[in-house]
């Protein structure tokens, strides 16, 4: 059954609800907040570390620096995308379409060997961009779940069930 006729029918849609969860907004802030600090580091200290590179190490810095921003971008505009639906400016619907626009699998960072030629903080801003990034992928599969319409239709139970494994399924990245 789609969420329109779910709602119609006086259904609770599990995936709007979850739009205006305090996970969705412990998800916002501190993604927000990640691509905040980030910025800042580069723009600051990050470049003074740079600097202080050898040339391979400082070829890596500069490829995994825009990685980063990249995943970061990419995040922060499904995040606010999701934001628009919590706060009514567009339905679930149109996020979905809307967020086709959106990589959740850009950038992903390069190898373990070359990671550990970057300065510590760097190193650390990318593992916490990777975990927010798998967080964004489980929720965006969990909100945007296509249900199988003979389940819904034989047991409404067994949508919801599907959504809740879903949420809590890695994707392998």
């Amino acid at each position: 059954m789609s969420d329109k006729r779910m709602m119609e029918a006086g259904a609770v849609s599990f995936s709007e609800r979850l739009a205006n969860s305090q996970l969705f907004a412990t998800l916002f802030r501190d993604g927000m907040a990640l691509v905040e600090e980030t910025a800042t580091y580069l723009d600051g200290a990050g470049r003074q570390e740079s600097k202080k590179l050898e040339r391979g190490a400082a070829m890596v810095y500069a490829t995994e620096s825009m990685r980063l921003t990249t995943r970061l971008m990419q995040l922060a505009s499904w995040l606010l995308l999701h934001r628009a639906v919590k706060e009514g400016e567009m339905t679930l619907a149109q996020a979905n379409k809307e967020k086709s626009k959106v990589r959740l699998a850009a950038c992903d960072p390069g190898d373990a060997k070359s990671i550990a030629l970057l300065p510590t903080k760097l190193q650390e801003l990318i593992a916490r961009s990777v975990r927010l990034q798998n967080d964004v992928r489980r929720l965006d599969a969990t909100m945007h779940a296509q249900p199988p319409l003979k389940a819904a239709v034989d047991n409404p139970v067994e949508r919801q069930w599907g959504l809740l494994k879903a949420a809590f399924e890695q994707d392998g990245c």
